[in-house]
């Protein structure tokens, strides 16, 4: 177990250059904690033997000092000869900021600390959690890690800042919170020790007590009449790890250069005389041995979690160096390499193959088709056939058709002007979705995969260049996509297909079949009808009948006649629903067809339909809405066609080419390729970080199970 506490101090060594990531391994420490002027220097040069820490009035130790105890045999010649060949007959000091100078003279080491302190804390009392590391190699000292930090104050003296408290208070915690440390409460005997600040702050952090000990210094300063015998046996406070008192020199014996060994000896002396049935168990011997015991069993119950810690922590620095990428050497090869695998990650966006399918939302190429299936079938839905359109509007649509004459038929005119009308309002939704999708093939550039968002970050140049050309070849591809929506729409404006088979069936025959059955339910007989009909007839004498087909077994053709009267000037065959009159008054003819007709309040004429009128705005509306729903039906199918052929195909086909085109300039790579400072820098504190763990990791090794337990 000897073997623990150097296997610390090489963690320790490993990690100093680190700076703050010891705090992440959390190595077993002991740390120093105590009031200003309670003693704590003196017991550290007793435990040392030497006097090497700075004195003075105030706040001395403004740094923490992380001080390795190494004992060293006198016969162990290979430890004590230096690079240079020099044997070192007496003790020694190395600091961690010198490298590999070394000092004999620890008035050299009294005045190196002073003057690193200054370096970095500055003249003016403040204080800094950047510690000091100082390694003493004897034959005097027992192996120890331990921490002296600054002494507890309350009021700010001098030039020290108002909130001195407040930062000794939280350098303390920073350190005693570490699980791993021991903590070495020292307290003056002359003071109530029910007050005593270090023992206060330790149970704040460990409140079981299992890794604080307490030292009493100071007791030959008490009052006369009175001593330290119920604290150091812990009736007053109880300590789990003991109370152990010391005597330390006093200030006159500091001034005199009394010898730290004879000082020792006198400690002794006044254990033995005073407190002769603790003199054993107290005094400065029994402190250093207690410590190295309970550092070295400390260490053995740590060394597990801690070899796990530096485990995790490796993996964590190689899943860190994976994510921030290699150095780039081969610029050429790196760049090729960012554009082939963005734009393969953008095409499986689309394609939905992606490795990292997104959970939360949708996006690529599922939500293009959620735009085309749900948003612009729904936007589609929304438009009412005949929305803005009044039976006021229909009727002066159909007068406006006839000219000065009265119609006789409803005039196809009126009916190819308003379907054309609502037509016309399918180009708004159309071009929306056009937009929808185009914003989201943009926004998908966020959406390639975590490997290239990693590359992105560390070439941000690069990022905005390859966004730009998305952007821009996207931008490209919007304009033909539009115009050709805007020409599906136009297409179907040009020519009103009344010979649609959709159209000719369901509405023409439908009517037809109406009209006749309304016939037969007020006992009209066909042959009434024959008789009052008209047959057109040509120039030759000859019927003029275009061939449809029957309905229910009865020619349409008959039906016709039988119907209403065939005009040579009818222009449209939705002159087949008119009336033989133009008379306002209705036949009975018109009465009968009237009563299957909705009652269609009056119009802003300030007068009721006739029955002619309502039939004949009925018509139109009915056909108005057949055929609409004909080409809502062909644009709601083409539209997104068009935007796959066009824009999402096309980008998706040639969007690597065109980034290559782009972006693959030689005179331009050093400014594409060029890192964040911040990612390089992070770079390189985790390559030394991995390499320390990779040190400490073999340090760890190097302790035998045997020697553990």
């Amino acid at each position: 177990m000897e073997n623990l506490i150097p296997v610390v101090n090489k963690l320790q060594d490993v990690f100093a250059t680190l700076g703050r990531k010891e705090d992440q391994i959390q190595l077993p420490q002991i740390v120093v904690v105590g009031s200003q002027s309670a003693g704590k220097s003196s017991v550290l040069e007793n435990l040392v033997g030497r006097d090497f820490l700075p004195r003075g009035t105030g706040i001395v130790t403004r740094r923490p000092l992380i001080l390795q105890l190494n004992h060293v045999a006198l016969d162990e010649e290979s430890k004590r000869r230096r690079s240079n060949g020099t044997l070192l007959n007496d003790d020694w000091a190395m600091f961690e900021h010198t490298g590999s100078k070394v000092f004999t003279d620890f008035d050299a080491v009294r005045k190196e600390i002073e003057d690193e302190t200054d370096r970095v804390t500055g003249v003016n009392k403040g204080i800094s959690l950047l510690p000091i590391s100082l390694k003493i190699y004897s034959h005097r000292v027992v192996s120890l890690s331990l921490v002296d930090l600054p002494g507890i104050t309350k009021i700010p003296v001098g030039d020290q800042p108002a909130n001195i408290e407040e930062q000794i208070r939280d350098m303390i915690l920073h350190y005693i919170s570490n699980p791993s440390s021991i903590i070495l409460a020292v307290t003056p005997a002359n003071q109530d020790f029910a007050t005593s600040e270090p023992i206060k702050l330790a149970r704040e952090v460990d409140a079981g007590g299992q890794r604080t000990l307490a030292v009493l210094t100071k007791l030959d300063l008490m009052d006369q009449g009175t001593d330290a015998m119920d604290v150091l046996m812990g009736k007053v406070i109880p300590v789990k790890l003991g109370i152990i008192g010391v005597v330390n020199r006093s200030q006159q014996n500091i001034l005199d250069n009394k010898a730290i060994s004879d000082a020792v000896k006198d400690e002794q002396t006044f254990l033995q005389k005073k407190y002769p049935t603790l003199a054993s168990r107290n005094g400065t011997h029994y402190l250093a041995k207690r410590l190295n015991m309970l550092l070295m069993h400390h260490i053995r119950n740590c060394l597990p979690a801690l070899k796990a810690r530096v485990s995790i922590m490796n993996a964590q620095c190689q899943s860190d160096l994976v994510a921030f990428g290699e150095p780039v050497e081969d610029k050429n090869r790196t760049l090729l390499q960012i554009i082939t695998r963005f734009a393969t990650a953008y095409t499986s966006t689309i394609e939905g193959t992606a490795r990292n399918i997104e959970t939360t939302e949708l996006c690529g190429g599922a939500r293009i088709g959620y735009i085309f299936h749900d948003t612009f079938g729904r936007s589609l839905e929304s438009v009412n056939p005949l929305e803005n359109l009044t039976q006021l509007d229909i009727l002066t649509a159909i007068r406006n058709a006839t000219g000065p004459r009265p119609a006789l038929f409803v005039p196809e005119v009126s009916f190819e002007l308003l379907v054309k009308r609502q037509i016309q309002r399918l180009e708004e939704p159309s071009l929306r979705c056009v937009e929808l999708v185009h914003e989201e093939m943009q926004r998908m550039v966020q959406h390639c995969g975590f490997t290239t968002q990693q590359e992105m970050i560390r070439f941000p140049r690069l990022y905005d260049k390859i966004n730009e050309v998305v952007s821009g070849v996207l931008k490209e591809r919007l304009k033909p996509t539009n115009e050709l929506v805007e020409n599906l729409v136009a297409i179907e404006l040009a020519y009103i297909n009344t010979k649609h088979p959709e159209f000719t069936e369901a509405n023409l025959v439908t009517l037809l079949k109406e009209e006749l059955s309304l016939d037969d339910r007020h006992g009209r007989s066909r042959n009434r009808h024959a008789s009052t009909g008209e047959r057109a007839v040509s120039a030759h004498g000859e019927q003029q009948l275009n061939p449809v087909p029957g309905v229910n077994g009865v020619d349409i053709n008959v039906a016709l006649q039988q119907q209403q009267p065939q005009n040579p000037r009818a222009s449209s065959i939705f002159g087949l629903f008119g009336n033989t009159t133009s008379s306002n008054k209705s036949s009975p003819q018109e009465k009968n067809t009237a009563n299957f007709l909705p009652e269609i309040p009056e119009t802003q004429l300030g007068r009721q339909l006739t029955s002619r009128e309502k039939r004949d705005v009925v018509i139109i509306e009915r056909l108005i809405r057949n055929y609409f729903l004909i080409v809502r039906k062909n644009i709601q199918d083409t539209v997104p066609k068009a935007i796959m052929a066009l824009l999402v195909n096309f980008v998706r086909d040639n969007l690597q080419s065109e980034l290559v085109r782009q972006l693959y300039k030689p005179d331009e790579m050093d400014d594409l390729l060029a890192e964040t400072e911040d990612m390089a820098q992070r770079r390189r504190d985790t390559l030394e970080t991995m390499k320390a763990l990779q040190q400490a990791s073999v340090i760890i090794s190097e302790v035998r199970e045997t020697q553990v337990w």
